[in-house]
């Protein structure tokens, strides 16, 4: 049996495939965990700059995977007992959260169907694309099914309206529609040219000045926010006294390339 989670590294590169065509690549607490472990692995990894997540098999993600609490499903609990639910979706909730707190820049490329959880991972982008074939949509509600933990993911990508009406609705959303929404940033009719034509154009962004960028968009995100301002002023100087800095503003002044960006 393949595993559900490959992980290939070509130089600064990952590649996080999602790879189980049974399931069109459902997030299975197998799948979770293995990106949960990914995530951990990658905030240790200073060699690392890309994250690229992606699905095997003609799908991106078709969403949860409740198989495990099939019982459960419409099943009240006995009085006194935790749910075990509980847990398993806070979960979910960690491992988008830790996607998000990537200190890497993750693209996620979505060629087919991102359902439900599916979405919530392409809301964790800080740039998505999609291949033409690609579809979006939230669907838990027309089963009955609150999509509990990708609902701050997907207000915050594309705002109160749009994320209301995928929420509410269920409607599917084709990769041309969800350009002009915002949810992705690019379609292609060649998607993995698509992602490596946008990591070059990203090589130009300082790897530490990211890392710290992102940790300050996360505390943005987190409500009640910590004291952004005083952090911030941390962030800026540590990165300010840095080799990054000296080497980004050196080749500024000589009007050429950093060494990052070669």
């Amino acid at each position: 049996m393949p595993e559900t989670l490959q992980i290939t590294r070509a130089g600064e590169v990952g590649y996080w495939t999602l790879n189980d065509a049974s399931t069109k690549n459902a997030l299975t607490d197998e799948l979770v965990q293995g990106l949960l472990q990914a995530c951990a692995k990658a905030a240790a990894d200073s060699s690392l700059r890309f994250v690229v997540l992606q699905g095997a098999g003609g799908s991106f993600c078709a969403g949860g995977s409740l198989g495990g609490f099939a019982q459960a499903i419409g099943q009240a609990l006995p009085d006194g007992q935790t749910d075990p639910l509980i847990a398993a979706n806070a979960g979910f909730g960690a491992l988008l959260n830790a996607l998000c707190a990537l200190p890497q820049l993750l693209l996620v490329a979505v060629d087919g169907p991102a359902m439900g959880g599916g979405l919530g991972l392409v809301c964790c982008a800080d740039v998505a694309l999609a291949s033409r074939r690609a579809l979006f949509a939230a669907p838990e509600v027309t089963l009955g099914v609150v999509p509990a933990q990708i609902a701050p993911f997907v207000h915050r990508r594309l705002g109160d309206r749009a994320a209301r009406h995928l929420m509410l609705s269920g409607d599917r959303v084709s990769a041309d529609q969800a350009l002009t929404m915002g949810l992705v940033d690019e379609v292609s009719d060649e998607l993995p040219a698509a992602v490596a034509s946008r990591i070059q154009a990203l090589r130009r962004a300082a790897p530490g000045a990211v890392a710290h960028t992102k940790a300050l968009l996360c505390m943005l995100n987190q409500p009640p926010a910590p004291d952004f301002s005083g952090v911030a002023a941390i962030k800026f100087a540590a990165n300010l006294r840095s080799a990054e800095a000296a080497e980004g503003l050196a080749a500024f002044a000589a009007r050429r390339k950093p060494g990052w960006a070669a």
